[in-house]
């Protein structure tokens, strides 16, 4: 009973976790930065040059949003070591957000005219939006962290015949002539259950 208040923490953590890797994966594919232009100074100035974005945030953040998928499935060390990769990929998109202020305005100026070093750039909704969901998702994922060892886990009849048989206890090993035998009598070694039943007459 005293992990029952863990258990509970289950279900939000986990959706919580969920929704802000995929706003954070959202607006990770979103310009960041954008620079206002008068036309009338810059004609020819295309569109996908007045902003900037940053792909790495979006990988990072699609790495997150694996990460949440895997540690629903998985058990034991595997979810841990699946849950500290996907706690370092989101605070690698917080040291992304830390740094595009510093080389995405920049960015923006390389690809425009000469005599743009006085054009206003600045943030997007989107970069706000992914600092906010980034936020979250290291949260989340720092609270799943030190509740983890108390989370339900998938039940093992979902397993593999063979995990399932591994996590039982090996049967004991036998030789190529006792399967031989056994195929001889017309038992089939590979069941499970064929040990437990009586020899033939």
């Amino acid at each position: 009973m005293a992990d029952a208040p863990e258990r509970t923490r289950f279900a939000p953590v986990v959706v919580i976790g969920l929704a802000a890797a995929a706003l954070t994966s959202v607006a990770s594919a979103k310009p960041w930065f954008s620079a206002t232009i008068d036309y009338r100074l810059m004609p020819g100035v295309r569109d996908p040059d007045r902003s900037a974005d940053m792909p790495l945030a979006l990988a990072l953040s699609l790495v997150v949003l694996a990460g949440w998928g895997a540690v629903l499935v998985s058990r034991g060390r595997t979810r841990r070591i699946v849950l500290a990769i996907a706690l370092l990929a989101a605070a690698a998109v917080l040291a992304c957000l830390v740094a595009a202020p510093f080389t995405l305005p920049d960015d923006i100026r390389g690809r425009l005219l000469t005599g743009s070093e006085d054009v206003a750039i600045s943030p997007t909704a989107w970069f706000v939006v992914t600092a906010v969901a980034g936020a979250i998702s290291v949260a989340a994922l720092v609270a799943a962290w030190a509740l983890l060892p108390r989370w339900p886990t998938m039940s093992s009849r979902y397993d593999a015949p063979g995990a399932r048989a591994d996590d039982a206890g090996a049967p004991e090993a036998r030789t190529g002539t006792d399967l031989w035998k056994a195929f001889d009598e017309g038992q089939d070694p590979t069941d499970p259950t064929h040990a437990e039943d009586p020899p033939s007459p």
